[in-house]
């Protein structure tokens, strides 16, 4: 499957680890739909480890753990579609998963077989006990082609968290987005460090395989599987921009049952969407900016129609100043333009003047401009 835009849904790991069941997904197709997520784009409902029994049939197939999911997988899948979703899994490229389930590891053919019987759309493919004598582009390769020969259209997750230099032919296997990095924690220096690790990963972003810095977090605050000390509404906000402007898919993590107002206003920014959706999907590049220090963050991107995506991000904890001259995006005095910046949050609209941006943000803050080529 080729997915050109990066995929947005949401997956269960982040809040509710193991404790899935039927009818927790039941009730999260219902809010997504009810908070209108599915219009926003995010589409596909994702079940994450934990959801089968500990051994395979007497066929070697897999089993959906009858307590949790007493009605079967198929049953998951259908309501999950009747909803207008589209219904992902988990697996693992080892003989077990994270958690200790049987993995699909030399049953890669018979498990995409099943997955497309009980009508999988997605599925999210972990890298824990995999073999230590065989590199990991072989197993994603394999189970990229049994995907591509099961007779129903899945979109290929691949998770190897970044090892075995996998940016360097993950896009060999079939894989529609790669996890580039480690788990993501419910705390600012997770998503600090999760950043920071994405600037060598820039050109290995794009159309048909897309760079996933891992699931948000955003509405967390503190509570479920990876909550630990959660984040403030203004840190979720600049986790959110970081992740649109830089283009990784959006699979939100937090209990959508439950979300707040404010939860719900970062979730659904549509000019962050806009951004993240962008057709040309194009790198996304770091720019040097003045003054800027390693805590102070300006990305910018080419949109398709000739405008310029731009993010300010403050990770400290105090109040700084973000400075770029416009030669850094190619427009010097020389070239007799600017640029025309409308602000995604606060829809502040400003002219750059003398071709050189400067803005205060508070601790932790950020804001993202959606700018046109205009005449000085």
């Amino acid at each position: 499957m080729v997915k050109l835009t990066p995929p947005m849904g949401w997956n269960s790991w982040n809040t509710f680890g193991e404790n899935i069941n039927e009818k927790l997904i039941f009730e999260t197709a219902d809010a997504m739909v009810e908070a209108g997520l599915p219009r926003m784009g995010y589409e596909y409902l994702v079940i994450d480890d934990c959801w089968s029994l500990r051994e395979r049939d007497e066929n070697e197939r897999l089993v959906p753990d009858p307590g949790k999911f007493p009605n079967g997988m198929k049953a998951v899948a259908d309501y999950v579609h009747s909803k207008g979703l589209k219904f992902g899994m988990y697996s693992c490229a080892g003989n077990l998963t994270c958690a200790g389930y049987p993995g699909s590891f030399e049953h890669e053919f018979i498990d995409a077989e099943t997955f497309a019987q009980w009508g999988v759309d997605f599925l999210k493919y972990d890298y824990c006990y995999h073999s230590p004598i065989i590199h990991g582009q072989y197993l994603y390769r394999r189970m990229g082609l049994a995907l591509e020969n099961c007779g129903r259209d899945i979109l290929f997750s691949a998770c190897s968290w970044g090892a075995d230099q996998t940016h360097e032919w993950i896009k060999t296997s079939a894989a529609s987005m790669w996890r580039s990095t480690g788990d993501i924690f419910d705390t600012w220096e997770s998503v600090k460090d999760l950043v920071k690790q994405q600037e060598k990963l820039h050109p290995y972003n794009g159309v048909g395989c897309f760079n996933d810095m891992d699931m948000l977090i955003v509405g967390m605050y503190g509570n479920g599987n990876v909550g630990l000390k959660g984040c403030s509404d203004v840190q979720y906000k600049t986790h959110f921009s970081i992740w649109s402007l830089l283009g990784s898919p959006l699979m939100i993590g937090c209990d959508v049952r439950s979300m707040t107002e404010e939860t719900k206003k970062i979730l659904g920014n549509e000019e962050l969407i806009r951004i993240n959706q962008d057709s040309a999907c194009r790198q996304a590049y770091k720019l040097q900016g003045i003054w800027a220090g390693d805590d102070m963050l300006i990305y910018a991107r080419q949109l398709e129609n000739g405008d310029l995506a731009i993010g300010l991000f403050n990770m400290s904890e105090e109040k700084a100043v973000a400075r770029f001259n416009l030669d850094e995006v190619g427009l010097g005095f020389s070239t007799g333009k600017t640029l025309e910046m409308k602000e995604v949050w606060s829809g502040e609209s400003i002219k750059v003047k003398n071709a050189t941006v400067s803005r205060e943000l508070a601790p932790f803050d950020c804001e993202v401009f959606r700018a046109k080529v205009v005449d000085l």
